[in-house]
């Protein structure tokens, strides 16, 4: 499969929209003195070419009373078991990420939940999922990393 090459007026682009995925194309062709109809062309080609896959809103889950965040380690009975699983996970609503590993784990969750006691009762509708052997939880004290731009200017150094 070949790969698709993107230039420096990519990467300027690419760093606006990451920072706020609404920015306006005027006010990012203003910033990078080329035309409106230059970013839209660009953008276009990068979401065809399926480098940008739509667009997300972050929002402040602490703001809303969703400060705690555990991870939690899912054990399966049996690996066949997985795709199930995961279709019973999606049901619960303060699962929000949720990766197959190799590993420990066969299963991998972050939830986001209103306090402890709130965060138990996730974790045993969790255990209680058919096909769930046991769980392991961590608390997370502090989110000190969340950078969608750093490993984003690595991968742009490659090129």
């Amino acid at each position: 499969m070949k790969k698709f090459v993107l230039d420096e007026i990519d990467h300027q682009i690419l760093d606006i929209l990451i920072e706020n995925a609404r920015t306006p194309f005027t006010d990012i062709a203003k910033k990078l003195v080329v035309s409106a109809g230059t970013i839209h062309v660009r953008v276009k080609k990068m979401e065809d070419e399926g480098i940008i896959k739509g667009s997300t809103l972050t929002i402040d889950y602490e703001k809303m009373g969703y400060s705690f965040i555990s991870h939690v380690g899912i054990y399966l009975n049996k690996t066949s078991k997985t795709k199930q699983v995961v279709n019973d996970l999606k049901k619960i609503p303060n699962v929000t990420i949720a990766y197959i590993t190799a590993g420990k784990y066969n299963i991998f969750c972050k939830i986001r939940a209103r306090d402890t006691t709130h965060a138990k009762e996730i974790i045993f509708e969790i255990d209680d999922i058919d096909g769930v052997s046991r769980t392991e939880t961590m608390i997370s004290l502090e989110e000190s990393i969340n950078d969608k731009t750093r490993l984003m200017h690595s991968i742009f150094r490659d090129y």
